[in-house]
């Protein structure tokens, strides 16, 4: 079989590179996997490809199959699909999701794959970290039969949240983003669109995705009393400041962390991690979700590509990698 790869590394920051490689022998329970695509998650690997992880969460942001160290030399990513080449009968032939980085072909542990349902495209499945992401938050978060929420911040995992609530019952949800391009893909979700300024008020739950200061801010006045904010962003080594005097207390407002790397407290006893990736496959059965792919580039082409969806050159959600043959 073909032991040949190409993997993409962040050499230093700012600067990516593909490498070529040869892969090892698999072992007993190892897979060999071909990748098909693999997804660029804009906000958190365009901050790794900046160099803005700080020292303090090197540790804690490392990829499951991350290999090198931040700032760099290392190989970052964690949103890929491809078919099993090798491995046991039940998963040879299988289109798979792995959390693996931009690789060419790779061998992991049998375990490490997830089988894409057959409802599901492969070029649809590269969202499942994300939608990942969104299911422990909205486990964190329990939203309300009827509850007024906004998502705040229309990235990839605040449009990714505002998917899987534009299904829960009785619930007015709004999408609120600066960039008035980002009204159609609310649209293409089944949510609502406002722009900060004029998004609407007394929310029971607001989600907060946009990584910056203005939307915490503005994230809290959009609360009503003894609402919460759901904080989902990841600031990297930027610090933030909040409007904790004014009616923070009086209104009894709550702030809330919530962070995919452990699975959230309320579905911990019951579900494991296996479980909350294969429900983020089954989810991604609505072509709605389509929307959140906002671009694709051939493999060769991510060491020019990442520095403009760094840069906000090219405007993105996920962007998807393709391997062609």
């Amino acid at each position: 079989m073909n032991r040949s790869a190409r993997a993409f590394w962040l050499r230093s920051p700012g600067h990516g590179e593909i490498r070529d490689l040869r892969l090892p022998d698999p072992a007993d329970g190892e897979v060999v996997v071909r990748t098909l695509f693999s997804g660029v998650s804009r906000g958190t690997e365009t901050l790794v490809f900046r160099g803005g992880v700080p020292a303090s969460q090197h540790g804690v942001m490392r990829a499951p199959f991350q290999e090198g160290d931040f700032p760099g030399p290392v190989k970052y990513g964690y949103l890929n699909v491809g078919v099993v080449e090798e491995g046991p009968a039940e998963l040879a032939g299988r289109t798979v999701f792995c959390l693996y980085p931009h690789q060419s072909r790779y061998v992991v542990p049998a375990s490490a794959v997830t089988p894409v349902p057959d409802t599901v495209p492969a070029e649809r499945a590269v969202l499942a970290g994300t939608v990942e992401t969104a299911v422990n938050a909205l486990w964190d978060a329990a939203p309300l039969v009827g509850d007024r929420i906004a998502v705040v911040g229309g990235g990839m995992v605040g449009c990714s949240v505002a998917a899987l609530l534009a299904r829960f019952p009785g619930a007015r949800v709004q999408l609120v983003d600066a960039d008035p391009g980002r009204a159609k893909i609310a649209e293409a979700l089944g949510v609502g669109f406002a722009a900060p300024e004029d998004a609407l008020g007394d929310c029971d739950l607001v989600v907060h995705a946009s990584a910056t200061e203005q939307g915490l801010a503005r994230s809290l006045e959009l609360l009503t009393v003894e609402g919460t904010v759901l904080e989902l962003s990841w600031y990297g080594d930027r610090r933030v400041a909040l409007p904790l005097g004014e009616a923070f207390h009086s209104r009894r407002l709550t702030i809330r962390s919530s962070q995919v790397g452990t699975v959230s407290p309320a579905r911990r006893s019951s579900r494991g991690y296996a479980d909350r990736l294969a429900l983020a496959l089954d989810l991604l059965a609505d072509p709605a979700l389509n929307a959140l792919v906002t671009g694709e580039s051939a493999f060769e082409e991510l060491p020019e590509v990442m520095p403009r969806l760094a840069s906000g050159d090219i405007p993105a959600l996920c962007h998807r990698i393709a391997y062609g043959g």
